[in-house]
């Protein structure tokens, strides 16, 4: 029973090791920002020098998960829409555990080829900043001002599992009232997607 008992301890100690950081706050500042992060152009970049000048949209995604791959279309749309408001955008993959198979950076490069990624698409190494973060899913998205203050934190839209059937796109109008300099109407959703693949 002793042997049980201890073994269950050490369990629960793995778990807790491997759990994320506490979900960044609405407010806070952008973690790790000058952590260099290896692109898929070849360069080394951080969240900080991709900040622009009204803002950065970080976004925690993969080339796998089936909720990735069903809002790809609308990924494109939202970071495009970032870029043409003034705002920087760094796609982030997280994905430590499948970094030798599907995830890996050759896989990577020839995903944001075949998607069109105009912007940043960079490897998370040991997944230290989606831990940062407290990020847990993909896609998630993250949404900073120009002093690299959170300001929203979730979903695309209100529909992830349903193009047809969004009635509202809440990082677009994130975008939107943070250009317009108003407050920003929803700070928080739920992201729905596949778990990031944490390095065990």
């Amino acid at each position: 029973m002793k042997k049980i008992l201890f073994g269950l301890g050490i369990l629960s100690l793995g778990l807790l090791a491997f759990k994320p950081a506490t979900e960044l706050a609405i407010g806070g500042d952008l973690p790790m920002a000058n952590n260099k992060l290896q692109d898929v152009s070849g360069k080394e970049i951080s969240l900080q020098s991709s900040l622009n000048q009204n803002g950065l949209l970080v976004m925690f995604s993969c080339n796998t998960c089936p909720y990735v791959i069903k809002n790809q279309a609308r990924t494109v749309e939202a970071c495009n829409y970032a870029i043409k408001n003034g705002m920087g955008v760094v796609v982030l993959n997280s994905n430590e555990a499948n970094r030798g198979g599907e995830d890996s950076f050759e896989a990577m490069k020839a995903y944001a080829k075949e998607q069109g990624y105009k912007w940043n698409y960079a490897v998370d190494k040991n997944n230290e900043i989606a831990d940062a973060f407290g990020a847990n899913r993909t896609p998630e998205c993250y949404l900073f001002n120009k002093e690299g203050k959170l300001v929203y934190h979730g979903a695309i839209d209100d529909s992830p599992s349903d193009a047809a059937a969004v009635e509202r796109q809440h990082l677009k109008a994130a975008v939107d009232e943070l250009n317009q300099g108003k407050d920003i109407t929803v700070k928080t959703s739920r992201s729905v997607g596949c778990s990031i693949k944490r390095k065990a």
